[in-house]
Order: structure tokens, then sequence, then C-alpha cells
């Protein structure tokens, strides 16, 4: 029951966050941390027995017969990234409190970001796969509300469309993954799928799984080619960016591969796919930041670059590797986070974020400056920083790898690449906002910012420098807890130092550092042959292709959509007819060995009138009235049928739902015309004819084959537990409000909606009013008939008698609530 707390602690808070209207801002911001630092210090108290090795677990029964459960478990990985979004969230809710401007609503926003966090939560901490995934789509959905929180910006209703198009189709994907590989384990239990590595490796479908659960992986983690959605998120406020893009969202597709890494690693398919990936994502995030003007855009692409880089270490698919990933998700959260609040102080004191604007803010913010260029270092990986030791590690794992053969020196290669492009955007981000001569037309006049709007910065700048030399001190606990997790039970040695000695890994280092600065100094021709390259525009592709797909869309629906209640139905009825009748003709015989009981002449004559009023309708359907009545005979012999065969409730219901649409359609025959003209041709009258004839046969065939064949019936079960599980004779209502109230609920629901959804049509609807017959015969100037209306007020109160008798003998007797509504609802009719 205590990890339930840990998610639970962060919803109510959400729900207690959009409550705080009327509080000062300090309140709102105090009361919404009260419930993440509760949980985090609950996390904290669980932390010793991670330490140690164990896994911590509550489950709960949910849906038995599917092996669903709620199930939630604490491991090494769970409880580091339940760190990360605990802490950094605490911290970005108290950023945003000085962040945000009167106009903005802090409770809206503090209540997406603790429904986000319990998203978030939900994710890391669960048992099952299923409850993962619903937990992974409340992160789109969530993050869409946060993203748009400017909802009134073009760019943040687009940038929050784009981001839920892209990750909830991937979503889409991992669900189908999900199910596959529960299917292929037997189970959708964490524990079991973890522990049946080479069951899911040796079949049939490990590589359409594993495909499917890394497209969920990529999307949400932004890898190439799905990065572009990451960048356009930048139009939410710069507390949301700081949150999702540095230790939540992004991290979910990362957290993925590390969850599923003892199960689906290992393979060659798992190599090519999951390193190229990372290394295309590490490549192209890093070159296209070092061209972005726009701060949050270079923070942006550089967040693709690392996640990369985090990609590729998983793909490498060494223990080290695996290691040095989990290592990096720490010291990446520490820095980008710091990096993206010091941004938005920047953002907020000078009224941009364009660093061909952004020009000597050493001069006016200069503690500012200090702790962001800490950060930058950090991400530029400089020594005495956490970002150094992570990419130390990374570039070391690169050169053991020789899973490219001959080849295998590229990797190294490429990293030391990457190393020198994150150097020299990070140098860009640090020369051309805090030095490089005066601002340019800065919309405000920069200072610092509130003294306490720097707080969540000095913690994280302070982590990035106590990690960077104290590593072992700091993070030897957790780092080694989430590696036993990810690596399933066995860490190989390896020590977290600032000094390993001169060797391969450090000269990549120095070459990085050297070569990044070289290429920031010699950024305008780099520049110029930026220019020279065509342009491609990942946003533009994709509103391309949501054009195309929407203007296909309006073809197809236009084609079968164009306004025939007739064509409507044949399609219907040909597509009824050919998934009902195709399983017909794979039958070798149509009738069982049960023999149907003899007809006598009563259901033969009921049968025959039966018939003839359905006939008669439809021959006659141009007299209104004639047909209004023939139809009337129809229902009239069904609710005869249903009291043959010993069914009361069903023939009370028939006839109450008669009753009800036989007087609303006589209401609706004064609007209508007394004759209707004709209105399809011959052809398409044999055309009709045929497949209402074809269907009617198919229907027929499928009723006699199921009544001819012995069934498995749970009647039995209803009628022996009716009375003691339920407290009623009549075993029909016992089922509808007992047994089965729930889908009753439901059903009461989806009527209601459909009530309100006509009353709301009706409202003002114009209609025509006749005022002669088509005789020329006027009507009658009363509005209401005398005789109707004196009869209908004196039954009135009957009815109304009448239909609180059937509801309350219902439960032993027919009748129940339903038919009790229809009496009611025809009283007030008339």
């Amino acid at each position: 029951m205590t990890l339930l707390w840990i998610p639970l602690l962060s919803l109510l808070g959400s729900i207690i966050s959009s409550m705080t209207g009327k509080l000062t801002r300090n309140q709102a911001t105090g009361l919404t941390m009260l419930m993440p630092i509760i949980a985090l210090l609950m996390t904290i108290s669980l932390a010793p027995a991670v330490f140690s090795g164990d896994v911590i677990r509550d489950t709960f029964s949910w849906i038995p017969l599917l092996g669903i459960d709620i199930a939630f478990r604490l491991d090494g990985l769970a409880l580091l990234f339940v760190f990360m979004i605990l802490g950094i969230g605490i911290l970005v809710i108290f950023y945003a409190r000085y962040y945000l401007s009167s106009n903005d609503s802090m409770p809206k926003l503090y209540a997406y970001l603790m429904l986000f966090m319990t998203a978030m939560l939900g994710i890391v901490m669960s048992n099952n796969v299923i409850q993962l995934w619903f937990f992974w789509e409340l992160t789109s959905i969530s993050s869409f509300l946060l993203i748009s929180y400017w909802w009134h910006k073009p760019e943040a209703r687009k940038g929050a469309i784009m981001a839920l198009t892209i990750t909830g189709g991937g979503g889409l994907a991992l669900l189908a993954g999900l199910l596959l590989l529960g299917d292929i384990v037997g189970s959708y239990d964490l524990d079991v799928i973890l522990a049946s590595r080479e069951i899911i490796q040796a079949h049939a479908w490990y590589e359409v799984t594993l495909i499917l659960i890394l497209l969920g992986a990529f999307t949400k983690s932004a890898q190439f080619p799905f990065h572009f959605w990451l960048p356009h998120a930048m139009a939410a406020p710069t507390p949301v960016s700081a949150y999702l893009h540095s230790a939540t969202m992004v991290k979910a597709g990362i957290f993925l591969l590390a969850r599923f890494y003892p199960a689906l690693a290992g393979t060659d398919i798992w190599f090519i796919i999951v390193s190229l990936t990372g290394l295309a994502t590490l490549l192209f995030g890093a070159y296209v930041a070092l061209f972005k003007h726009d701060l949050k855009g270079l923070l942006a692409y550089s967040t693709i670059s690392h996640l990369g880089l985090i990609t590729l270490l998983f793909g490498l698919d060494t223990k080290l590797a695996a290691v040095a990933a989990i290592f990096h998700i720490i010291n990446h959260a520490t820095f980008k986070a710091s990096l993206f609040m010091a941004t938005g102080i920047i953002d907020h004191e000078t009224g941009t974020r364009d660093m061909r604007k952004l020009n000597g803010m050493w001069r006016f913010m200069p503690y500012t400056a200090t702790l962001a260029m800490v950060a930058a270092a950090a991400m530029a990986g400089v020594p005495l920083l956490n970002g150094f030791l992570s990419k130390e590690m990374f570039f070391a794992e690169t050169l053991h790898q020789q899973l490219l053969g001959s080849m295998s020196w590229l990797i190294p290669v490429f990293a030391t690449i990457a190393g020198a492009l994150a150097v020299a955007y990070s140098a860009r981000f640090i020369h051309d906002v805090f030095f490089n001569g005066e601002p340019v037309d800065l919309p405000k006049q920069p200072s610092e910012p509130p003294r306490y709007m720097r707080v969540p910065i000095e913690i994280l700048v302070a982590l990035c420098l106590v990690v960077g030399i104290f590593p072992s001190f700091v993070v030897d606990d957790i780092l080694n807890a989430a590696s036993f997790a990810v690596l399933g039970g066995y860490v190989p040695e390896f020590e977290v130092a600032l000094w390993h000695g001169f060797n391969l890994p450090l000269l990549m280092s120095a070459i990085a550092v050297s070569g990044g600065l070289f290429v920031y100094t010699q950024r305008r021709y780099l520049y110029q042959f930026q220019e020279s390259l065509p342009s491609l525009n990942a946003k533009k592709a994709f509103d391309g292709a949501i054009y195309a797909m929407t203007k296909w869309c309006q073809r197809k629906i236009i084609a079968v959509e164009n306004g025939s209640l007739q064509r409507y139905l044949m399609l219907i009825f040909l597509v009824v007819l050919l998934f009902a009748g195709w399983p017909l003709f794979e039958m070798n015989q149509l009738g069982g060995q049960k023999e149907l009981t003899p007809i006598d002449v009563h259901n033969a004559m009921g049968a025959a009138l039966l018939m003839i009023g359905a006939i008669s309708t439809v021959i006659w359907y141009r007299k209104r009235v004639v047909s209004l009545l023939m139809l009337s005979v129809v229902g009239l012999m069904v609710a005869v049928a249903f009291t043959r065969f010993s069914a009361p409730d069903l023939a009370l219901t028939q006839l109450t739902v008669e009753v009800v649409t036989i007087i609303l359609l006589m209401l609706a025959l004064f609007f209508l015309p007394q004759h209707s003209p004709k209105e399809s041709s011959s052809m398409r009258v044999v055309r009709d004819v045929g497949i209402s004839a074809a269907l009617g046969i198919v229907v027929a065939s499928i009723c006699y084959a199921l009544i001819t064949r012995p069934l498995e019936s749970i009647s039995d079960f209803f009628l022996v537990n009716a009375k003691t599980g339920g407290g009623g004779t009549n075993v029909v209502n016992v089922i509808l409000v007992d047994f089965r109230g729930f889908d009753t609920l439901g059903e009461i629901c989806v009527l209601g909606i459909a009530a309100l959804g006509i009353y709301k049509l009706l409202i003002n609807l114009p209609l025509f009013m006749p005022t002669s017959d088509s005789e020329g015969r006027p009507w009658a100037k009363e509005r209401y008939p005398i005789l109707l209306a004196s009869i209908s007020q004196s039954l009135l109160p009957l009815a109304l008698m009448v239909s609180f008798y059937i509801f309350l003998r219902g439960h032993n007797l027919p009748g129940g609530g339903f038919i009790a509504g229809l009496v009611t609802a025809v009283a007030f009719i008339l």
C-alpha cells in the first residue's frame, strides 16, 4: 500500500492545486509542493531497502481473468526516476511561482504539472505493462495540456498537436508491442516478462514486438526521425520545458529502453536499430543546435543529441555501456533543467530569447550568468563537472565495442565529433549570451531576477559540481541500484572517478573540447556551408502529411457520405452480409443435431401477422399513416411473442417502447406531407430487395445454426444466485441492476448524453408548419384539442402512480425503472 501512495499523493496535489485560485501565490505554491515533498520523503524512507537489493512490490487485483492487476514495483531504476521526477518537479513548481506573470493562471499550470507528475510516476513504478501503457498515454495527454498552456498563441497550439500526434502514434505502436509481449510470455506482469528473456527472443514474433516497442520509445524520446516535435514543444512556458524535457517526458522512452533491457537486448536487431538510431540522433541534434538563434531551440536540439547519446549507449549492448547510460540520465537531468531555468530567467528579465540580441548579459546579471555558464560547461563535458564523467564513460564504451567488426572505429570517431559539436554549441550559449558586445534592441532593461527564483538553479548547479568532484560519494548507491535493475542482477565492477590517468577517453575528451572551441571560432564558415544546403523543414513535412491525410479523408467521406440514408443503409447491410455470411460458406453442415420445437397454430398465426405487418409497411410506405399503423402491428406482435415465450419484462418493455415511438412519430407526421413521392428507380428497388432478401436469409441461417446446436449457457448461474446475490426474484432486473450495474449505468449515461444532444438540435429548429391538408382543407385552429387535453390531464396522475408502482415491484416482479420511465414519458408527452 506504501507504493500506491506515491502517485496518489501527486494526483491529490493536482486536485488540490486546481482549487487554489483564491490563495496567494506563496500559499498556492506551498500547498502544491506539499504533496510531492511528502511523496519524496516516503521514497527516501524506502531507499535503503532498494539499495540493499530488494524490490518492493504492491499488487491489487483488477481484472484477474485477463491477468491485469494494479501493480507497483520499486527497484533501483524506478527509484532513480522517482527521485528525478519528484525532486526536479518540486524545484520546477517553486521556480514557476516567480516565472509566471499575474495574467497567467497558476492553479491551472500547477494542476497540469502535478497530473503529468502522476503519469510519470505511474510509468516508472508500474509492474504491469498494460498499466504502464495507461500512464504512458496519460503523459501524452497531460503534456498536451502543458505545451498548449498559452493556448492563445498559435505556436503553442501547433506544438501541442504535433507532440500529441507523434507521441500518441508511438503509444499505439507500444500498445501493440506490449500486447504481443504479454501473449508471448503468457502474462502482463513485468516481473514475469523480465525473467523470460530466452522465451521472448526465441519467439517468431520477437522482431515485430521489438520494433513496435522501440517505436513507442523513439517517438517519446524524440529520436531521429521523430525528433521534430520537441523543438516545437518549446512554445510551452519555460518551467514546463525544464520539467518535460530534462527529467521526465523525453526520458520516458529512455526509461522504456532501460526497463526492457534485460528481456529484449542482446540481439543483432537490437544493436542495429537502437545504436544506429541513437548515433544518428546524437550527431543530428548536436549539428542543428549550433545554428539555432533561439535559446530554447538550442537547448531543445542539444536535448535531442544527449537523448541520442543515451540511446546509443543502450544500443552498444555492453553492461558498462548501460551503466554509463544510467549515469548520463542523472547528469543530463541536472544540467539541462538548470539551463532551461536559466534561459527562463533571461527571457523573463529581457523579454527575448534571441541570441542575436542577447549580448553582454554578464554585466547585467553576473550571478545568473555564472550559474548558467557552469551548467553549460557541464553540458559540454568540461572537467570537474558531472557531464565530463559520464561523457568519459561514453567515450570509453565506444572504444570497447567491436560490433561493426573492422568498421568499429567509426563509432568512437563519430562520438568525438558529437562531443566537439556539444562543446561548440555550449560555447555559443556562453559567449553569445553573456559576452559578445552590447545587447541589441532588448524589449526590457535586463537585471537580476528575484532572489528566490535562482534557488532551484543553485541547487541543480551545486549537484553538477558535487557529482563532478565527489562522484562515488554522491551517486554510487543509486547508480549501482539502478544498474542492478537494468542488467538483471549482475553489475560489473566500475569506478566513477574524476581521474583515470592518461588514456584514450581522456584524449577523446581533449580533442572534443579543443575541436569544439575551434569549430565555434570558425563558425562563420560552417554557417555559410549550412546556408548552401537545401532547406529541410520537418514541420512543413509534418503539416503537409497531415494536410494530405485530411484531404484524402475528406474525399472518401464525400464519396461515401452523400446525404442519402438509403445509401448508408445499403453499405451497412452489405458489410454485415459479407462478414456474417462468409462463415456460413465454411460450415460443413448448416443444421446441428438438436431438434427444433414443433410449430403450433398460435405461433404460426403470430409469425404470419408479423410478416404481413412488415411487408405492408414496406408496400404502403408512401401512405405515412397507414405504414405507421402497420409498423405498430409489427411491434405488437413482437410483444405478443415475448409473452408467448414467458418473457413478461421484455413484453412490457416492447409495449411501452411501441407506445412512445408511435406517439412521437404521430407528432412528427404533422410536419410531413401525408403522401411521400417515389424516391427510387425500379432498378434501385430491385437492388434493395435483393440485398434485403440476402441479408434475411443469412440472419435466418445463422439463427437456425445456433438454435440447432447445444450451447453452453450461464442462465443457471443467474437463476441460482439472483435471490442470494442480488436480493430479488426478477432475474432479468437483478442482472441489470446488480450483476451488471456498471454496464447499466454506462448505458444510462449514453442515453442521457444522446438526449442532451437531441435537445440541443431541437432548440430553435425551423419546422414547416402546415395550415391545411393536401386537399386544401384548413387545420383546426385549436392548438390542443379539448378532448385530448381533458383526457391527458386526467390520466397524468394515474399514469404517474402506475409508473411508481411498476418501478417499486421491478426487483421481484415484471417491471422496473426502464418501463416506469417510459410510462412517465408517455404521460408527459400526452
